[in-house]
């Protein structure tokens, strides 16, 4: 039977959430889950101590390593163990593995140049004064953290006549010149930020918004459309994120509320674009890397002539927020891990 090992950070599964989830689905899979912690290996004698899920409890044991690793803890905290994980993925294969932050995607993308025409105009900025040139050059723009999530820290200036219009999630104010360079030298400080220009995305009513597509790897080791969902702000806001008060609903009432008769196509072209970006992620990774992605959560907007537009590609998008999708997700992720301990044993055994 395959073992599939399920990395993260906390000693025990019991406050994770989602490791049930992964345990019935493995099982149901015909497979078996072991939860562990980085500190629990023991490459001496090849065990780990960890859990398995039995008659309804989780419960302790000494194991034989597993055959693949998912890798399901904090990217931050697990860096503490950088040594053991850097051990383990000489050993085990791996089905996730970090693409990097936004400015890291944006170059490679950038560099390789088949989707460069979706990348949003986009420097990191330096100093406050470079704004002031990116607004004189595009009116309206957007402040994201290299390394922000969920919308957190994301800054909307536009600039009209001789003032600057900030907002702040629902919040906005009316800045001169000056106290435009001291807010943002306030709010900025020594954190690393993209500066980039505004991608209008708006519903009919006015609500900011955005796509979720969320892909993953199959049984076959092939990329399909999890799920693809709009993503909704409150009025007010400059983001969608359902993290920071937005909403969302199912993708064909919203299009065709959207788009009308042009819905058809609109989905069409969003499915279409999510695979083959993904695989195109895909590539860049394992030519710089050797190393595969899994699974993507990829954030776009369409402009008022319909282009799509890149906001965000995320390596570890976790469950899309309805829908009942949880079990969907957890099944192609435990179904590309069989694929993928399988593969490995036919190349060692080759």
């Amino acid at each position: 039977m395959i073992l599939i090992g399920l990395l993260h950070h906390r000693k025990s599964p019991y406050k994770i959430r989602k490791a049930y989830a992964f345990a019935a689905v493995a099982k149901a899979e015909g497979t078996e889950l072991l939860y562990f912690s980085p500190k629990n290996v023991n490459f001496e004698t090849k065990k780990i101590n960890g859990y398995i899920y039995k008659n309804g409890n989780w419960v302790q044991i000494s194991s034989r390593f597993p055959d693949v690793i998912y890798n399901a803890g904090s990217p931050e905290v697990l860096k503490r163990s950088y040594n053991i994980i850097k051990r383990l993925k000489k050993e085990i294969p791996f089905t996730t593995h970090s693409i990097g932050n936004k400015l890291i995607v944006y170059n490679r993308l950038f560099k390789d140049g088949e989707f460069s025409k979706y990348l949003i105009p986009s420097q990191i900025m330096y100093f406050q004064r470079q704004i002031i040139y990116y607004l004189n050059l595009y009116r309206k723009v957007v402040i994201k953290p290299v390394n922000g999530h969920k919308g957190h820290g994301i800054i909307f200036i536009e600039k009209d006549k001789e003032k600057y219009i900030v907002r702040i999630l629902s919040e906005k104010m009316t800045l001169s010149y000056n106290a435009l360079l001291r807010f943002l030298k306030y709010n900025i400080k020594d954190e690393v930020c993209l500066i980039q220009k505004y991608i209008k995305c708006k519903t009919k009513s006015g609500n900011s918004y955005d796509f979720r597509l969320h892909t993953q790897k199959n049984e076959k080791g092939e990329w399909v459309i999890t799920a693809i969902y709009p993503r909704i702000g409150p009025a007010g806001s400059i983001v969608s994120n359902i993290s920071s008060g937005g909403s969302t609903i199912y993708i064909e009432p919203f299009l065709k509320q959207e788009f009308g008769e042009n819905h058809f196509n609109i989905k069409s072209y969003l499915e279409h674009f999510s695979i083959q970006l993904a695989k195109k992620m895909d590539k860049i990774q394992l030519k710089n890397y050797n190393e595969s992605i899994d699974e993507l959560g990829i954030d776009v907007g369409l402009d008022e002539s319909n282009k799509i537009w890149i906001y965000e590609i995320n390596w570890r998008p976790g469950c899309p927020p309805a829908f009942y999708l949880e079990l969907d997700v957890v099944k192609n992720m435990i179904n590309y891990a069989v694929y993928l301990a399988l593969n490995n044993v036919k190349k060692e055994g080759s």
